[in-house]
């Protein structure tokens, strides 16, 4: 695996969120608004899955470094279902050149309703 220290976060591990609290103990930064290339999606669980890939839109998130890498993202694999298959982890580049880990939609099932905006504020 490639060594990264950043996420990129687009939904619930975003602060304010529900999943935040999973995050934060990791987190070694502000973080700053960034956007990715990609396709965000209502589940309908109350929490978004994403599709990345270049030329169809971007999705909106924050970026975080990271600290106690190995571990945090150990535990954010288990939080995110990574373990499971319905999340993969993946390396995706913001549109400003950043590398960065983030999580994309590993079961096609999950992907109820576009959001146009690629915003899960704006959902």
């Amino acid at each position: 695996m490639r060594h990264l220290t950043r996420l990129f976060v687009y939904g619930t591990l975003q602060p304010g969120e529900p999943r935040w609290s999973s995050l934060r103990p990791y987190v070694a930064d502000e973080g700053r608004s960034v956007t990715v290339p990609g396709e965000l999606y209502d589940t309908g669980l109350d929490y978004p899955a994403a599709r990345f890939v270049v030329g169809v839109g971007n999705i909106i998130g924050r970026l975080y470094g990271l600290r106690d890498l190995d571990v945090a993202l150990a535990h954010l694999d288990d939080v995110e279902g990574a373990v499971r298959g319905r999340y993969r982890r993946v390396v995706v580049v913001t549109n400003d050149g950043a590398d960065a880990w983030a999580y994309e939609c590993g079961d096609p099932g999950l992907l109820l309703r576009k959001i146009p905006s690629g915003d899960w504020a704006q959902r």
